[in-house]
């Protein structure tokens, strides 16, 4: 398993460097104005809605279901069902574009209501959100395709999809020049991207024999069941979201450029998510729904105590740094072109309120697999939605005196709270504790407060040389992350051993003898 983590942590990780050049290059092109303001509502409308109708919601349905019958009734009937529920899936992509083309303005005024006060701002982000929302069906496509590859233990080329929508967005946004605004270069390079998303990926599943036939969809009982349990991820998934049409709702009544600090915090903070937090979750779902569906329950804790330690040995030290020097994270990575130091102030400050709830965001996978694996979609649900409404009254409280620097901060307290309920849930239903050192995490933590220290006392000792010699900003940004990387590296083998690492590392053996012995491995 861990393996496949790194696999999918591997390409993610190449995403999300493909994504800082994206955002240098946006930042430098689009800058916090109004246009920025414009497409980031214009990329986030489809967004909001592909994690409700497809990533999210769909992902952790379809899964476990695929998963299920792959495993008790063998390929072929796995691969029908596919069929059938993608051929669905695909005519609710369509009526909700042609849904969204006709009431575009009416979208718009009703997530990002502030804008109406602005025409310009307005009438530009109607027309950029007409050109991203197609992006949308793209990605639901894509979400299908992904999961069957990877109940087939086939993750690379779905983890290397996103490589594509920044290389697209790259380039149109060099080639800005040739349309009407900046903004419109970056719609249409959102637009082609879902083109070549859904073309990289099907390509592969075509290769490997889990290519995409239209079917028409049958409702038989594993189709029941699967509609049964995506009903509730789909509230679930729409609660999350609602909070993140809080933010961009309360941020489009904020000054000019709070759209865009949220924007660049959020970024730096997904990076990790992305390349561990998300790819656990990806691998960890087909892994605990196969042991699961064999009886193996000690094997699914075991693997979900795994996924949880490898998370929080990544996490911690993004949190220390985004903590403790989060002003010269974003000076060093985005300060250039018509992104100001005023900017990056007001990203600073977003990114540091985000990083302390980093750590539940990179468990909440971890702690999900279990209910999912179940075919439990309604407790995660019912987790969700009531951090969801403490996190949405948060926001509402704490905008006032912290601007978007209180929805950030609303956001983190909301992850923590899910985090615990699913913890709560979890013994309440007497699941398998995951296999997990309680010194062993507690050791982690304070490596990490240490490490938080060294960043900062690091930066203030290097700040005078900074503005009076040649020692600048990026230059000292790299030096605190690499002195800062050899220090946590050398605090885990001193205080917890390469013995745990390297047990850490042993179950990609474990996973690839396990897909060799159930009958199912490709």
């Amino acid at each position: 398993m861990i393996k496949n983590i790194f696999t999918v942590g591997g390409w993610t990780l190449i995403s999300r460097i493909t994504g800082f050049v994206r955002d240098i290059v946006m930042a430098a092109i689009l800058g916090a104005g109004p246009i920025a303001d414009a497409f980031l509502v214009a990329f986030r409308l489809p967004n909001h809605f592909r994690a409700i109708f497809a990533e999210g919601a769909f992902s952790s349905a379809f899964v476990p279901a695929y998963a299920r019958r792959l495993q008790q009734e063998g390929r072929e009937k796995a691969h029908s069902f596919a069929d059938e529920i993608g051929t669905g899936l695909l005519l609710v992509q369509i009526f909700l574009l042609a849904l969204a083309w006709l009431f575009t303005p009416q979208f718009v005024r009703l997530l990002a209501p502030g804008l109406s006060d602005d025409p310009a701002r307005f009438d530009l982000a109607v027309t950029l959100t007409r050109i991203t929302f197609p992006y949308l069906g793209f990605t639901a496509m894509l979400a299908m395709l992904s999961g069957t590859l990877n109940a087939n233990q086939r993750f690379a080329a779905a983890a290397g999809a996103p490589v594509l929508l920044n290389i697209s967005m790259v380039i149109a946004l060099l080639c800005a020049s040739f349309f009407p605004t900046a903004g419109h270069a970056a719609a249409w390079g959102v637009c082609i991207a879902g083109i070549l998303e859904v073309l990289a990926v099907g390509i592969d599943a075509e290769r490997h024999g889990f290519g995409f036939r239209l079917r028409w969809p049958v409702l038989d009982e594993p189709t029941r069941r699967f509609l049964k349990a995506l009903g509730p991820a789909i509230v679930g998934a729409g609660g999350v979201q609602l909070a993140l049409f809080a933010d961009t709702i309360i941020a489009t009544f904020l000054p000019a450029g709070s759209l865009s600090a949220l924007y660049y915090a959020d970024r730096i903070n997904q990076l990790p998510i992305g390349v561990v937090g998300i790819a656990v979750g990806i691998v960890l779902l087909p892994e605990m729904s196969r042991r699961l569906a064999a009886n193996d329950k000690a094997g699914a804790a075991n693997a979900q105590g795994k996924a949880i330690e490898l998370s929080l040995l990544i996490a911690i030290p993004f949190v220390a740094g985004a903590i403790a020097i989060p002003e010269l994270i974003m000076r060093a990575l985005f300060m250039r072109g018509a992104f100001t130091a005023a900017d990056a102030l007001a990203a600073a400050a977003t990114l540091a309120a985000y990083a302390t709830g980093l750590i539940p965001f990179m468990l909440m996978r971890s702690f999900t697999a279990p209910f999912l694996a179940r075919g439990d979609t309604s407790t995660p649900v019912k987790a969700a939605l009531t951090a969801v409404f403490v996190n949405i009254l948060l926001k509402i409280v704490l905008t006032g005196p912290l601007a978007q620097v209180g929805l950030a901060l609303a956001t983190a307290v909301g992850a923590w709270l899910n985090l615990a309920l699913l913890i709560w849930a979890a013994h309440r239903l007497k699941f398998e504790r995951p296999a997990l050192n309680a010194n062993r995490v507690a050791l982690l933590l304070a490596i990490g407060a240490a490490l938080g220290l060294a960043f900062y006392a690091g930066q203030r000792f290097a700040s005078p040389y900074v503005g009076f010699s040649h020692f600048n900003e990026e230059i000292l940004l790299l030096v605190l992350l690499a002195g800062g990387t050899i220090l946590y590296a050398t605090c885990i083998f001193a205080f917890i051993g390469r013995t745990w690492l390297r047990n850490l590392m042993q179950d990609a053996a474990t996973a690839s003898g396990a897909k060799s012995t159930d009958g199912n491995g490709v």
